[in-house]
């Protein structure tokens, strides 16, 4: 009996410091709505997980070294971003150096765009509608906001799991937080489009050429890479009828803002990537019949039939079909 009346207290004084947090945070208004939301991130602490998120992802996929095409289209990010919600913040603009097609933003105003993705855009107007779209899941904290749900989602299952079965709470941690962010994001994928357009009709651009991209993209259907790096649709769940949707935004922007002459610059953009690596690298390393090849460091050994390999900057791994053995190379720097 009293083990039940101790439980209980534990319950109720973990549903009370829920609410006490939601009570203290609350308070936190997003930039983009300026409504109170729930946020246990500050912005600081976006900083400072943007800070470290950057170096990771710098030396998983690393950069394309091109300081032209960079500069170029780090001055249309730094032109975007000063046009945000939230000017203030320092955008760092950073090409990674994969075939795959995708782009995205990290906490603490860092956008990355692959070479895919700037081999399948057409021109500087769907460079900045996508680009205005990252910057938009930086100005709404959409990032912060996840962090926050999945932090207050460990905080109840540390309540729960004082009276639950902990087997079954993690089946239905990973079902209900799961399904809880994938809904979460196709909401995301809607203000981020809206803010797309938003930022980039002020910048100048005709926004409905992002809808032309998402078009494009929606017919290629891209996937990862051999670096594991995921494709658009695995990171940008697509919402229903964006395409018209984006479209729409667009012409009211346009009327709102009275604006006649809006800009594409397809020539602009076709010359500034005109030399881009298209496709995989070879330098980078590459398959042949069943040899993995690395021309720069000079070493090969064979790729099992049938079995996956996924290279990248740091390593190079290798898994069965069955995902039953796994083949691990890393690359390190420093004297041998």
């Amino acid at each position: 009996m009293n083990m039940t009346k101790q439980r209980a207290s534990c319950i109720l004084l973990g549903f009370c410091l829920i609410g006490l947090l939601l009570w203290i945070f609350s308070c936190a208004v997003n930039p983009v709505t300026g409504k109170k939301e729930l946020m246990l991130l500050s912005e600081s602490d976006e900083l400072k997980l943007g800070q470290e998120t950057d170096l990771q992802v710098v030396r998983e996929y690393g950069l394309y070294e091109d300081p032209q095409l960079t500069a170029y289209l780090s001055g249309i990010c730094q032109q975007v971003g000063k046009l945000s919600h939230r000017p203030h913040l320092t955008y760092h603009f950073k090409i990674l150096d994969t075939p795959v097609v995708n782009a995205f933003a990290v906490p603490g105003g860092y956008v990355y765009f692959t070479r895919g993705i700037l081999a399948a855009l057409n021109s500087e107007a769907e460079l900045a509608g996508v680009m205005s779209h990252e910057i938009g899941h930086i100005t709404a904290r959409h990032s912060a906001k996840q962090y926050s749900r999945a932090q207050l989602a460990q905080i109840g299952l540390g309540v729960g799991s004082i009276f639950m079965d902990s087997s079954l709470l993690s089946g239905l941690a990973q079902l209900g937080v799961g399904m809880l962010f994938l809904r979460f994001s196709r909401d995301n994928e809607r203000e981020a489009d809206d803010l797309g357009v938003e930022y980039s009709s002020r910048a100048g651009y005709d926004a409905t050429q992002m809808a032309n991209f998402f078009e494009t993209l929606e017919r290629m259907n891209p996937g990862s890479d051999r670096t594991g790096l995921p494709g658009w649709f695995s990171t940008h769940p697509n919402p229903a009828d964006r395409v018209r949707a984006v479209r729409t935004r667009a012409r009211e922007s346009r009327k709102r803002l009275d604006q006649k002459d809006l800009k594409v610059s397809q020539e602009v953009y076709l010359r500034a990537i005109d030399g881009l690596i298209y496709g995989e690298d070879p330098r980078q390393g590459y398959v042949a019949d069943n040899i993995f090849y690395h021309p720069e460091l000079r070493f090969q050994f064979p790729v099992p039939p049938q079995w996956k390999l996924n290279n990248t900057r740091s390593k190079v791994q290798m898994a069965s079909q069955n995902q039953d053995a796994l083949i691990l190379f890393f690359i390190t720097s420093g004297a041998s």
